[in-house]
């Protein structure tokens, strides 16, 4: 039985979230604030298996509450509830860790669609996949999927969202890993903001596109020796990126 810990203060949508949630199977429990939220899966260090986690709460919001649990190294999937679908807070919210979203007011079928949704995906994720290396280039027209990724001493493990350089571990985000997925699957190919926003994130193509811009400069942290000069993580200016493997293959042809 999974448990989910639902963060929200209307009282009566946590109440109506946490008998709907049992009715399926889960077992529930409710908090009204983040501080209580924080106190039960870091002070307490509970398990739980996700969080639904609604941004706008008293005291500490939504994006402080994942903030802090990524800074601990907490990665229970987060399911972030937002005022409307604003872009900014959703693209807000997956900058601070978050794995999924969902606008208010919404109908419950799809609560739970994208809550069984994640932790299908979360379990799937972790299980592990069929290990591709970057001296055989991923076919990015083809559906599979791998767990692993390497290239120029580097390891992407999409599975434990992980990147391995040398003795140094950097742990990923979801959102993190799924754009890195779908750069790697596109290996050689450039790939528009567009394609990122709608394919990746689930956003409209007339969101701000600077949230993509800021991700891409995390990611170029953890990828290239020298961030400032990248050599697998380059800008297409005016149209989007383009993940390269093998520089040195391109400079040839």
């Amino acid at each position: 039985m999974s448990r989910v810990l639902v963060v929200e203060d209307e009282a009566h949508l946590a109440q109506g979230l946490r008998f709907n949630l049992e009715a399926e199977g889960y077992a529930a429990e409710v908090v009204g604030d983040g501080e209580a939220a924080t106190d039960r899966l870091l002070g307490r260090k509970e398990t739980f298996d996700a969080v639904v986690l609604d941004i706008m709460l008293p005291g500490k919001d939504g994006f402080s509450v994942v903030s802090e649990l990524r800074a601990a190294r907490n990665y229970v999937p987060v399911l972030m509830l937002t005022a409307r679908g604003r872009p900014e807070d959703v693209l807000k919210g997956f900058a601070s860790g978050a794995d999924d979203y969902l606008a208010k007011p919404f109908e419950l079928s799809i609560l739970l669609a994208r809550l069984q949704g994640l932790l299908r995906r979360s379990q799937w994720l972790r299980s592990g996949q069929e290990s591709v290396s970057g001296e055989s280039q991923a076919d990015s027209s083809s559906t599979e999927d791998f767990g692993t990724f390497s290239f120029y001493g580097k390891t992407i493990d999409f599975g434990a969202l992980e990147l391995r350089s040398g003795e140094n571990t950097i742990h990923l985000t979801l959102m993190e890993s799924e754009l890195l997925r779908h750069l790697v699957r596109n290996d050689g190919r450039i790939v528009s903001r567009k394609q990122i926003l709608e394919e990746v994130w689930g956003l409209h193509e007339d969101t701000d596109t600077r949230a993509i811009d800021n991700f891409v400069v995390r990611l170029r942290r953890y990828l290239e020796d020298d961030p400032a000069n990248p050599r697998h993580l380059l800008t297409v200016r005016g149209v989007g990126y383009r993940f390269t493997a093998r520089p040195e293959k391109e400079q040839k042809m």
